[in-house]
């Protein structure tokens, strides 16, 4: 009997053991062990110029984002915002536009120090277990404002907007400006592999790419695959679409570098997020998508943003889904991936069960905003559910759109004066919802 009872105890450990080593990869907030997690923003790309979506004649060339994606999952139904700077306080805040009053990138950029951001929520929700940066482009304050007053652990780039040139720029750092000379996608790089070489705790890093906004331009040889373009203005205005595509190949190759940077064990134990943080610019954007769809718009080439998601804690490896993600989603899930329970925060639902489970997102509707000032024919929100998709401008014109048989919006089905049962009721539907949402 004893011998019977020690066999079993031997065969029953083996068992568990072997159980524990085939466990998927978890969060599990009581071990310690938390997540690195790297954010990645890329600015002012859409669907139709990211490798793995099928729109879009053109692509670049971009390995390192395609290893993430066969590794991970890209989502097909990410909606961010028509302009970068609500975007970057979408996911900062995990609040919708109109309620932190950051709805467009110039006159209503300015995020307010009453807002908690999710690295503030992540010290005090964590015992500050995590490290913390935001390197690169910020664009949500005027030089007033540093991210430190956000809560964010260090920050280094570039304060406001846009850049004028790639070469020659103002680089903030400890809340210090001075002009940079030297590429800017190369040197947001450098400071994130840097700070990470720093870290002895579990990091976050939120690291955002200037790249692919204009000006448009020829990055350096080495960087990109277009070949040797002419690199004069007039070359550029002609054609602008193969610097774009050269300039979204430099960030595939600072990924490259940066996760080359990282050690094998540090690396083994991220998460790791690409975005991008709203359309393609009106120059560059492509069919099926209209100039007059691009960036700026309510229109899915304005706000259906590529999202790849691959790591720590994914197990759906080269797989689609087809949930609907906002931007104010990052929020939660973050958090969540960082061992903090949180499966909603205010318009925030957490997509984390996503990365290991092939089920149904929690969102039900999807919603993003712009203010335009110069115009009420642009300013707007939009709305959508699995199917139907309203846009709502401060005009006060309304169009509803089928985006299951009608996806890159050619037909207003408000355009007959006639709508079915069931469209009416989708209508009705969306804008009871956004009554809601904007209350």
């Amino acid at each position: 009997m004893r011998k019977n009872t020690l066999f079993l105890v031997i065969m029953l450990t083996f068992a568990l053991g072997s159980c524990k080593k085939s466990d998927p990869v978890t969060t599990d907030p009581t071990t310690g062990n938390r997540p690195n997690i790297l954010l990645i923003i890329a600015d002012d790309i859409g669907i139709e110029a990211t490798p793995g979506y099928s729109i879009g004649a053109i692509k670049p060339s971009m390995p390192n984002l395609q290893k993430l994606a066969a590794t991970g999952i890209t989502f097909d139904n990410a909606w961010a915002y028509p302009v970068c700077s609500p975007t970057r306080a979408s996911i900062l805040t995990g609040r919708y536009g109109y309620r932190t009053e950051v709805l467009n990138a110039t006159n209503a950029a300015q995020i307010s120090t009453t807002e908690t951001s999710i690295q503030k929520y992540l010290d005090a929700n964590t015992a500050n277990a995590y490290s913390h940066a935001v390197i690169g482009k910020w664009h949500l304050s005027n030089s007033a404002l540093n991210p430190g007053q956000m809560g964010v652990g260090y920050y280094a780039g570039l304060l406001k907007g846009a850049l004028t040139d790639y070469n020659e720029w103002p680089l903030v750092e400890n809340e210090q400006e001075t002009t940079y000379q030297g590429y800017c996608t190369t040197k947001f790089t450098d400071l994130a592999i840097d700070w990470i070489k720093q870290q002895n705790k579990p990091w976050f890093c939120w690291l955002a790419y200037t790249a692919p906004h204009t000006p448009f331009h020829l990055p350096p040889t080495g960087l990109h695959s277009q070949g040797a373009l002419p690199n004069n203005q007039a070359s550029i205005d002609a054609n602008p679409t193969p610097y774009f595509m050269a300039m979204t190949e430099s960030i595939d190759f600072e990924i490259g570098r940066l996760l080359n940077s990282i050690s094998p064990d540090e690396l083994e134990n991220a998460l790791i997020i690409f975005l991008g943080d709203n359309g393609s610019h009106r120059q560059v954007i492509q069919a099926p998508y209209a100039a007059t769809q691009a960036k700026g718009t309510l229109y899915q080439g304005g706000i259906h943003v590529p999202l790849i998601v691959s790591g720590k804690g994914v197990s759906r490896a080269g797989e689609r889904e087809s949930s609907l993600i906002s931007t104010t989603d990052f929020f939660a899930t973050i958090a969540e991936i960082a061992g903090v329970p949180l499966p909603t925060y205010q318009d925030s639902y957490s997509f984390q069960p996503l990365l290991t489970s092939n089920t149904t997102g929690t969102r039900i509707y999807n919603y993003s905003e712009v203010l335009t000032t110069s115009s009420a024919d642009k300013s707007g929100y939009a709305i959508r559910n699995t199917q139907y998709k309203l846009i709502v401008f401060d005009s006060g014109q309304k169009q509803l759109y089928d985006l299951v048989n009608d996806p890159y919006e050619k037909n207003d089905l408000t355009e007959g004066g006639v709508l079915t049962t069931e469209q009416s009721t989708a209508l009705a539907e969306l804008e009871n919802k956004a009554g809601e949402i904007r209350k």
